[in-house]
C-alpha cells in the first residue's frame, strides 16, 4: 500500500476509525499510524479520539476503536 491509497480511502469516507483502516488494508495499527502521521504533518488529516471510550466506564476500549482520522479540505 502507498500513501495515496490511504489518502483516497480517507477522502472517500471523510472520517474513519483506525480499526476500519486496519481491517481494510490488512496492516498493523502502528504501521498505519506511521503512514497517517505523514498526512497529519501536512495538515491534510486530523486525528481525533473519543474521550470517554464507549461510555460503559470499564476503561478497556481498544484504542483502535476510539481513534479516528478525518480528511481536512
Amino acid at each position: 500500500m502507498i500513501l495515496s491509497d490511504l489518502r483516497d480511502y480517507i477522502k472517500h469516507r471523510h472520517k474513519v476509525a483506525l480499526i476500519d483502516l486496519i481491517n481494510h488494508f490488512h496492516m498493523d495499527g502502528e504501521a498505519l499510524r506511521g503512514m497517517l502521521s505523514k498526512w497529519v504533518s501536512k495538515g491534510k488529516v486530523k486525528k481525533t479520539t473519543l474521550e470517554k471510550g464507549c461510555s460503559t466506564g470499564c476503561c478497556k476500549c481498544d484504542p483502535a476503536l476510539t481513534e479516528f482520522y478525518e480528511w481536512v479540505e
